[in-house]
């Protein structure tokens, strides 16, 4: 078994067990993926990690056919960031996850 199928593996207990959903515009099925919300800046110690917008990070094989302009709603309550957020850019970080960069819908 090549490295890229184990990781895929890890990635589907991770991402069923800890993830959360979200139901991409022209997808029929809620994706999963880790959410970050700015305004919930997480901390390690007394650092803060400089989150900025909105991301909802994916898998890549998650990710064909996205586009900017998608709405993206993110399956969580409104205090912890849940509701529409439109998809200003894709940025993939070569290990096999791409962060969908949103922008909170008016």
């Amino acid at each position: 078994m090549a490295f890229r199928d184990l990781i895929d593996d890890i990635d589907d207990v991770v991402f069923e067990t800890l993830g959360d959903s979200a139901v991409i515009e022209g997808r029929s099925e809620p994706v999963l993926g880790m959410f970050s919300a700015p305004w919930k800046q997480p901390q390690f110690g007394k650092l803060n990690t400089g989150l900025r917008e909105p991301r909802f990070e994916i898998r890549v094989k998650d990710s064909d056919g996205l586009v900017k302009g998608l709405r993206v709603s993110v399956d969580l309550p409104a205090l912890d960031g849940g509701g529409d957020y439109d998809l200003l850019q894709l940025e993939p970080d070569g290990n096999g996850l791409v962060a969908l960069i949103l922008r909170k819908r008016a």
